[in-house]
Formats: structure tokens, C-alpha cells, sequence
């Protein structure tokens, strides 16, 4: 089966419904996030370049029409009329690696309604997920305050590809290494890793476990210190590696307890050792509260390894993303819904000093100082330009970074539990519903057709 299958089953029968009726004009639809979880301070928008590589191959194959004829309970030929769907629509985004807001459409398509309902899954299960990691990502290198952080994430994501997203996606937002061998291959990042707790624990002893695995591990090297008397093991760890003379970029690891103390700790041994060198690493359930504390207390450590509580974005596993119709055949279209409203219309968002975001309508004039964050990626089902790369997304976000307020770098810390709130998109939605009122009653273009 092709990726066609990544969708739900009611976007397959609305969509069957669609072409049934005749229903094949130009439809638009906005993919945003309605809330920014409220520790974060804004989102980093990522996931278009597999969004377009799904896009650019989307067909419905006779498989497709076999599986979804199977799972709806009814003869294939009920569902011919989906056979050879391909898209060929135009697609408006945000590039990877910039700064977005709640309620600015991360990306906007445009194609005939049954194509665009199809592939309303898969769009919002990258987009939100790799804009969910790459926001935690960033804000754990925020708390680091430029000391390196390194991604230690593959062995606790939602399975190996998410891994290959965290490792992307950390390398994005300034991350400067991985320890996913497969990752740093495909996407050119460095790769670091030391050892498991069970090397030096299938060893007679830790000064054995670390020469040997000095002797298959030429160069700098990391030694684990903690699996046993984490004093005791910096001091054995001191020993080897002023022995081994590998130069700079030696290490030690610690991965438990206090880790401020424990560090205070070491770099006393290592400095009374003569390595004043010698780096300290941390992990050990890290995220962006504990770097920011570490930091702020002052505490010798040199590089974060930083694992389960990015990859899964653990504080806020789920972005509240909607893909919404916003106007059909030619005509605004909006939901009324409570704490649910939608804007109507095509749009775009203006980026302004301070990060003074804009939303208007497409063709509007842009605000004083404005900067249009949408772009045109795809005309008529095919890409308008290269793929885009890492190297250019991560020089895109460094330089939002640059941009970003003090008060937006701020790590906020979690807050109790609230009901979901569209409060935003709802105020939005009443501005742009009062524009276009404006426009007709100046005697503008007529339409507005509302969906309950």
C-alpha cells in the first residue's frame, strides 16, 4: 500500500462523498496550532520538507482503493471514483526553522476539495509532531546559555523514526551533536556517545573497563564515572586519561544523583589531578528546567546530554494543531464553534520587529515593517524550488534566535493545569469577521459562507 493509506477513515469517506457530488473546486485549508502550551513562549515550525515529499508522490493506487474498500465494509467498485487521486494543488508554509505563534497558519494548501481533505493525517502528524520536538529542542538550548547540548534521545522516542526526528531536529535548533549513529550518517551531525553503566559493570573493575575501552575508542573519550562511587570513579577516571595523554577533548560522564554537586565534586578531582581539561558531561533525565538551574547555580558542567524529556517533548507531548477549511470555490468559509472559531479566508502572517506578528488576508498590504513569514513551496503539485536542508533551516533558526526578545528567551516554568482555550484564535476570528463586515459595508466583495 502507498502513503495514500495515511489517512482516517472519515477523510477517505468524506472525500469519496465529495467526488460523489460533484464537489471538486478549489479548497483551502489552514494547518495552526490554536494554543502554544503555556510554558512555551513560541513554537519552532518543522516537518514541511517530508509534508512536501509525501505531497509531491501522493497517488491513489488500486491497493489503496482494495484496503479502504476493506475497511469501510463495502465492494472496491463503491470506490473507484478515488482511483488515480493524485495532488496537484499549491501549497503556502513557513520554512523549518522559524518562529511561529498561536493561531499563524503554519502552512496553507490550496488544492481541489477531495485531494486536500485526503491528506489532512499525515500533514498534521508531521507537522506536529517535528514542530512539538523542535520547540522543546530549542528551548533546552535557550537554558543552556551556549554551553553544548547533545541529543542522547534514540532509546526513549516513540520508535526509530521519531529518533531520526530528534536528531534532526535538535541539530536544527543548535543542538551540536547526536549519539544516533543512523542520524548523523543521513544528515551530516556529529556523532557522540560513551558507554552504558553495563560495560563497566561486565568488567572486574572500572579501571579495566575504562582502558579497554580507550583501546577501541582511539582519541578523546568519555568515561562513565557513576556506577558505583562516583568520587572514586573520577579519581580512577583521572588516572587513565592523564596516562593516556589523547589530547584535548577527554571527558567524564555523570548520570545520577545531585548532578550540580557531583560536578563541583569532580572538577575538584580532575583540577587537583592536573586535567584542568577534562570536560564534565551531564545526563540523566535532563530538559530545559533542570539545564536552566544547572546553569544558574554556577555548576562546572561543560556539555548536556539531553534525552527522554526532548524526544517525547514530555512536558507537552501533543501540540493542539487544527487543519481547517477556510474557504471554498471561491468563497471565505468559518466555523462558529464554541472556543473553536476559525478565521475565514486565505492569509498571511507579517512578521514584525519584536516578533509583533501580523495576520491579514493574503493580498493585503503589509504592515509597517512587516515581513511576509509564508512562502510559496509548491504550485501545481510540484515543488518551486531544491528541497531544503538542515544546514539551511539551522541558519534560519539561529538567526530567529538572534531576533528573540528577553522576555520571549525566558525559560517558563510549568504551570497548573487549564481548560483548553482558543481565546486567541477566537479574538482573530472576531477581527477578521469585523474586516471583512467593513469591506462589504464599503461595498466590497460579497460572500461569507458559515459553517456552524
Amino acid at each position: 500500500m502507498s502513503e495514500a493509506m495515511t489517512t482516517d477513515l472519515y477523510e477517505a469517506t468524506m472525500a469519496l462523498s465529495y467526488l460523489r457530488e460533484g464537489m471538486t473546486g478549489p479548497a483551502t485549508f489552514d494547518l495552526y496550532a490554536r494554543d502554544v502550551p503555556p510554558e512555551r513562549g513560541f513554537l519552532v515550525a518543522a516537518g514541511l520538507e517530508p509534508a512536501l515529499d509525501f505531497l509531491s508522490g501522493f497517488r491513489v493506487e488500486a491497493e489503496d482503493v482494495a484496503a479502504f474498500a476493506e475497511a469501510m465494509h463495502r465492494p472496491s467498485e463503491d470506490l473507484e471514483p478515488l482511483l488515480g487521486l493524485g495532488f496537484d494543488g499549491e501549497v503556502r508554509a513557513v520554512p523549518e526553522g522559524r518562529i511561529v505563534l498561536a493561531g499563524e497558519p503554519l502552512l496553507e494548501l490550496t488544492a481541489p476539495l477531495p485531494q486536500a481533505q485526503l491528506v489532512e493525517t499525515y500533514l498534521m502528524g508531521q507537522l506536529s509532531h517535528q514542530t512539538t520536538i523542535a520547540s522543546k529542542a530549542a528551548r533546552c538550548v535557550l537554558a543552556a546559555e551556549g554551553r553544548p547540548v547533545v541529543d542522547f534521545s534514540l532509546r526513549r522516542t516513540h520508535g526509530p523514526g521519531a529518533g531520526m526526528q530528534s536528531a534532526r531536529l535538535s541539530a536544527m535548533t543548535g543542538f551540536t551533536a547526536t549519539s544516533n549513529v543512523a542520524a548523523a550518517a543521513a544528515y551530516g551531525i556529529e556523532a557522540s556517545g560513551t558507554m552504558a553503566h553495563a560495560y563497566i559493570e561486565a568488567f572486574p573493575d572500572e579501571e579495566t573497563a575504562f582502558r579497554a575501552f580507550a583501546r577501541t575508542h582511539p582519541g578523546p573519550v568519555t568515561f562513565l564515572v557513576d556506577t558505583y562511587d562516583t568520587a572514586t570513579g573520577v579519581a580512577t577516571a583521572a588516572r587513565v586519561l592523564r596516562e593516556l595523554e589523547s589530547g584535548p577533548g577527554g571527558a567524564i560522564r555523570l548520570d545520577s544523583g545531585d548532578l550540580g554537586e557531583q560536578a563541583v565534586r569532580a572538577r575538584a578531582i580532575l583540577d587537583a589531578a592536573g586535567l584542568p581539561e577534562v570536560r564534565i558531561v551531564a545526563s540523566g533525565g535532563l530538559d530545559e528546567y533542570a539545564l536552566e538551574e544547572l546553569v544558574h547555580s554556577g555548576a562546572p558542567i561543560d556539555v548536556f546530554a539531553v534525552g527522554t524529556r526532548m524526544g517525547v517533548s514530555a512536558d507537552a507531548a501533543a501540540l493542539d494543531t487544527a487543519y481547517k477549511l477556510v474557504a471554498y470555490d471561491g468563497t471565505p468559509v468559518m466555523k462558529l464553534s464554541s472556543a473553536k472559531a476559525t478565521a475565514p479566508g486565505t492569509k498571511q502572517v507579517w512578521r514584525r520587529p519584536g516578533y509583533a506578528d501580523v495576520i491579514g488576508e493574503r493580498d493585503e498590504l503589509p504592515p509597517g515593517g512587516g515581513a511576509p513569514l509564508l512562502e510559496t513551496v509548491m504550485r501545481e503539485g510540484r515543488r518551486t524550488g531544491a528541497p531544503d536542508t538542515l544546514d539551511r533551516a539551522r541558519r534560519r533558526f539561529a538567526t530567529e534566535l538572534a531576533g528573540l526578545p528577553p522576555h520571549a528567551r525566558r525559560i517558563r516554568h510549568p504551570v497548573p493545569p487549564r481548560p483548553a482555550t482558543s481565546a486567541g484564535l477566537a479574538g482573530l476570528a472576531g477581527r477578521v469577521r469585523h474586516r471583512i463586515a467593513h469591506r462589504l459595508a464599503a461595498g466590497g466583495e460579497a460572500g461569507g459562507r458559515q459553517a456552524a
